[in-house]
C-alpha cells in the first residue's frame, strides 16, 4: 500500500546541478527513516550519505508535511553517473502493534557529461 516516486533524474554536464525528489505515500503510520542510494553499472549500491566523494557538493532535506525527502546535487562529476534510488523505512499498524517495513524507489537516472 506504500508507494515511492522519485523525479528530478535527467542529464547534467559536470560543474552543474540537480535535485532529485522521492515522495512517500499510502498507508504510513510514521516515517523512520527515508534515504537516498545510488549505484553505476558494475557497481555495489551505495548509501549516497556515506559516500566520501559526495561530501560538500550533495545535501539531503526532508518535508515532513509531505513525507518527501531531496537530494540536491551539486558540482556533478561524471563519476556521479548512476541509477539514484529513494529508500525507506516506514512504521504500518497492524492487529497486534506496528511493523517495520522497508521500500524501495524504482530509481531515476542520473548521467553527467564531461
Amino acid at each position: 500500500q506504500v508507494q515511492l516516486v522519485e523525479s528530478g533524474g535527467g542529464l547534467a554536464q559536470a560543474g552543474g546541478s540537480l535535485r532529485l525528489s522521492c515522495a512517500a505515500s499510502g498507508s504510513i503510520f510514521s516515517l523512520n527513516a527515508m534515504d537516498w542510494y545510488r549505484q553505476a553499472p558494475g557497481k555495489q549500491r551505495e548509501l549516497v550519505a556515506a559516500t566520501d566523494s559526495v561530501k560538500g557538493r550533495f545535501t539531503i532535506s526532508r518535508d515532513n508535511a509531505k513525507n518527501t525527502v531531496y537530494l540536491q546535487m551539486s558540482n556533478l562529476q561524471p563519476e556521479d553517473t548512476a541509477v539514484y534510488y529513494c529508500h525507506a523505512d516506514i512504521w504500518r499498524l497492524g492487529s497486534s502493534g506496528r511493523f517495520l517495513y522497508s521500500y524501495w524507489g524504482q530509481g531515476t537516472q542520473v548521467t553527467v557529461s564531461s
